[in-house]
């Protein structure tokens, strides 16, 4: 019902800036939430922002004040402005959505991931 495609991935030196997006196509029912997750090498999956669909967001403590979730200037996109970025930061990141498909019934949807690199 819903597919995501994340974008913007690169290799950026320490105190650097990245922006990714996050593009939605399907045909759901209606999209409750997004969010990014990460996963870095050898590490687990871990939270890092999500918004809701009245614009609520929420950051894991890692990235709070540098990392800013939002929604694109394409509706169909969201976006996370990644400023002061830390090697810590290195991961693969993943755009999710929490969505009701067209049976009305709750789903959720992973993209691929986009590899973000942070130099020291």
């Amino acid at each position: 019902q819903v597919q995501l495609v994340e974008s913007g991935g690169g290799l950026v030196q320490a105190g650097g800036s990245l922006e990714l997006s996050c593009a939605v196509s399907g045909s759901p029912y209606s999209i409750d939430s997004m969010s990014w997750y990460r996963r870095p090498p050898g590490k687990q999956r871990e939270f890092v922002a999500a918004i809701t669909k009245s614009g609520l967001t929420d950051y894991a403590a890692s990235v709070k004040g540098r990392f800013f979730i939002s929604r694109g200037n394409n509706k169909h996109t969201i976006s996370l402005q990644m400023n002061t970025l830390k090697p810590s930061d290195t991961a693969v990141y993943y755009c999710s959505t929490d969505y009701v498909d067209g049976n009305r019934r709750p789903d959720r949807s992973w993209g691929q991931g986009t590899q973000v690199t942070v130099s020291s």
